[in-house]
C-alpha cells in the first residue's frame, strides 16, 4: 500500500500514535469451548485483559473440514499446526465417523461466565464447518436463518442479543455483508487487513464497520516461528494504532496456552493498551470506505476476504 494512503486512513481512526491491542477470540470446536475458553478466560482476567469473543454456538462438524484436503496449503498447515494433537481425535471425527455434539448446549454457563466478567461477545457462526465451506453458494435468506438460529441460542442462555458477529474462516460475500446490515450489527470482524472501515464488495457499499484482524494467526505461523520465539515475534509485529490479534481456543487455549501468556506479558511490559472491538467503534466518529477482496494469505489455505490495499 501506498505510504500515503495509510496515512489517510490513520488519520481518521483515533489511536495513531499509540500501541492498542485488540484480543479477538473464536470459538469452532466442542474442544476449544469446554476446555480453551475457560482456560483463556483464566489469562485473561490474570492479566486484567478483556476480549472480545465469538460463539459457534450449534454443531460440531469438525471432522468434514477434510473435504477442504485438495486446496492448496491445507495439508502442509495441518501438519505444521499438528492438528491432530491440537484438535483431538474425536474433534476431527465429528460429523462424520461421530456424530456432531452441540457446543453451546454443552455448557450454556461458560458463555454466561464470559459475559459476567466483561468481555464483548458476539457470533461466530452456528455450523462453522458449513458456513466456511459453502457460504459462496448461500443465499441471503440461508445465511440470515443460519446468523438468527446462533444470535437467538446465545439470547436465550445469556439473556441479551450479541450486536456482532466474525465470519468462519474470513469467508465474506455480498449476501452475508447484506444480511449483517439488515440485522443492524454495531460491527463485524470478518476481513483481514489493517484498519476500520467501511467495506464494498461488488456494486455495493454496505453499512457495518469491519474491525479487521491485523497481525497473523498462530497457525500460519507455526513451522517458521517456534513455539518458545512466538510471544517475541508476535511482540515484533505490533505498530502505533489499532492491532486486532485473532486467537483460538483450540491453540491458545490448548497446548500452546503459555505462548499466549507470555506475549500479553510482553504487552503489558511494552505498555500496550487493551481494549475490546466493542470499545474500539465507540472510539471511531468516521470509517474510510475499502474494497473486500478475496485473496490468500501466507500460511492459510484457501482464500480469504481481504481489505484491499487501494481506497
Amino acid at each position: 500500500m501506498k505510504a500515503s494512503h495509510r496515512r489517510r486512513l490513520a488519520a481518521k481512526i483515533p489511536f495513531a500514535g499509540t500501541i492498542s491491542l485488540a484480543i479477538k477470540i473464536d470459538i469452532d470446536t466442542l474442544k476449544g469451548y469446554l476446555e480453551g475458553l475457560p482456560r483463556l478466560l483464566d489469562i485473561l482476567k490474570a492479566n486484567g485483559v478483556k476480549a472480545s469473543v465469538f460463539f459457534s454456538m450449534g454443531p460440531d462438524n469438525s471432522g468434514k473440514a477434510i473435504r477442504r484436503v485438495f486446496r492448496k496449503g491445507f495439508i502442509g498447515k495441518m501438519l505444521r499446526t499438528k492438528a491432530p494433537s491440537a484438535y483431538g481425535l474425536k474433534t476431527l471425527l465429528y460429523g462424520t465417523v461421530l456424530k456432531a455434539p452441540m457446543i453451546a448446549e454443552s455448557n450454556p454457563d461458560l458463555i454466561r461466565r464470559t459475559a459476567g466478567e466483561g468481555h464483548d461477545c458476539g457470533i461466530h457462526s452456528w455450523d462453522h464447518v458449513y458456513w466456511q465451506d459453502n457460504l459462496p453458494g448461500l443465499s441471503m435468506d440461508t445465511i440470515r436463518t443460519e446468523l438468527e438460529r446462533a444470535f437467538s441460542l446465545f439470547e436465550e442462555y445469556a439473556g441479551f442479543r450479541p450486536e456482532s458477529c466474525a465470519a468462519p474462516g474470513w469467508q465474506v460475500t455480498p449476501e452475508s455483508l447484506g444480511v449483517q446490515d439488515r440485522m443492524r450489527l454495531k460491527y463485524c470482524s470478518d476481513t483481514r487487513g489493517y484498519s476500520p472501515f467501511i467495506p464494498e464488495m461488488g456494486d455495493t457499499t454496505f453499512a457495518t464497520p469491519q474491525i479487521p484482524s491485523t497481525l497473523p494467526t498462530l497457525d500460519e505461523i507455526l513451522g517458521t516461528v517456534r513455539p518458545e520465539n512466538v510471544a517475541e515475534y508476535y511482540a515484533g509485529l505490533l505498530r502505533g494504532g489499532l492491532n486486532v490479534h485473532t486467537i483460538h481456543t483450540e491453540m491458545e487455549g490448548g497446548k500452546l496456552h503459555q505462548t499466549f501468556s507470555d506475549f500479553l506479558g510482553r504487552c503489558r511490559d511494552m505498555g500496550v493498551s487493551f481494549l475490546t472491538l466493542k470499545e474500539a467503534v465507540k472510539k471511531i466518529s468516521a470509517f474510510p470506505k475499502c474494497r473486500v477482496v478475496m485473496g490468500e494469505i501466507k500460511g492459510r489455505a484457501g482464500k480469504v476476504a481481504l481489505q484491499s490495499q487501494e481506497g
